[in-house]
């Protein structure tokens, strides 16, 4: 059974009255409800036995609780101390958010400009490559020292991650289009503007959505190295405070926090490429 039956296939009217019994759909249908659910059981099953893992070295060392708590102790200061935990979350997420947007936006209005001007490329990628180079926690207190104690450094430095990923992936993603389809649309005198909103910005999309997978990581940890050089909120500053009193449960559960709020946003862009990028075929393993 092609492609096309299977689209067919899926709709409700024809799988009422003509695949309803077809072995070759139950078949298939099987198949992708079984990836499905490996999908979703794999990765718990790994949660737990990283868990189940910590916990037995925790045991049979005999590790100090000072050093590295046990699972349940680390639980246990998230429900004991969520309060605090949540008032420090939400100052991270908005930076780790904003750094996000603006440094991913960026991103594109730059990759757009270097496709339409090769000169202006040649020119500014080197040094774009160059600021990248050095380190994060050599940018960051500069950041600081520029604009201050407040949201803004932790923001810029969270855009400073996220933007050189998606600027790579976005111009290749822009260049790679088939030149085929380039010289048809050449030939039906299409202009700059069609070319690039009509064909390289749905062939940049999947390249797009890989380095965003890797932005809403990354946003989070620019935006918690912030806090570390100069904040009293958020979970960098949590992490500071709870190392220099040794208050190793706390420190986990906020490395916990921080770990959650990255799953959350790479889970966000995820879901977000799945509803704009319909086009792409599921893998079949």
């Amino acid at each position: 059974m092609n492609t096309r039956s299977i689209d067919v296939a899926l709709t409700p009217s024809a799988r009422a009255a003509d695949v309803a019994g077809d072995p070759e759909y139950l078949a298939w249908s099987a198949a992708r409800k079984r990836r499905a659910l490996r999908r979703r059981v794999l990765p718990v099953l790994g949660i737990v036995g990283l868990l189940v893992l910590w916990w037995a070295a925790i045991t049979l060392f005999h590790v100090k609780p000072f050093i590295a708590p046990s699972p349940g102790a680390v639980l246990q200061t998230l429900f004991d101390k969520r309060a605090v935990l949540f008032d420090n979350l939400w100052p991270t997420a908005l930076e780790a958010a904003g750094g996000f947007m603006l440094g991913n936006l960026a991103a594109i209005v730059v990759a757009t400009v270097f496709i339409h001007n090769k000169t202006i490329e040649d020119i500014f990628f080197p040094v774009v490559l160059a600021f990248n180079a050095v380190p994060l926690v050599a940018k960051a207190p500069v950041l600081v020292l520029i604009m201050g104690n407040g949201m803004e450094p932790k923001i810029t430095i969270a855009a400073l991650v996220c933007f050189f990923p998606t600027l790579v992936n976005m111009v290749r993603g822009l260049e790679s289009v088939n030149p085929q389809a380039m010289e048809l649309m050449r030939v039906l005198s299409a202009s700059k503007t069609e070319i690039f909103f009509r064909l390289r910005l749905f062939n940049a999309l999947p390249y797009l959505f890989s380095a965003l997978r890797i932005s809403a990581s990354m946003c989070v940890i620019g935006a918690v190295v912030g806090e570390w050089v100069g904040s009293t909120v958020g979970i960098g500053a949590l992490i500071l405070q709870a190392t220099f009193n040794f208050d190793s449960p706390l420190l986990y559960a906020a490395i916990v926090m921080s770990a959650t709020l990255s799953g959350a946003f790479f889970l966000i862009v995820t879901l977000a490429e799945r509803w704009v990028i319909r086009w792409q075929p599921q893998s079949v393993h």
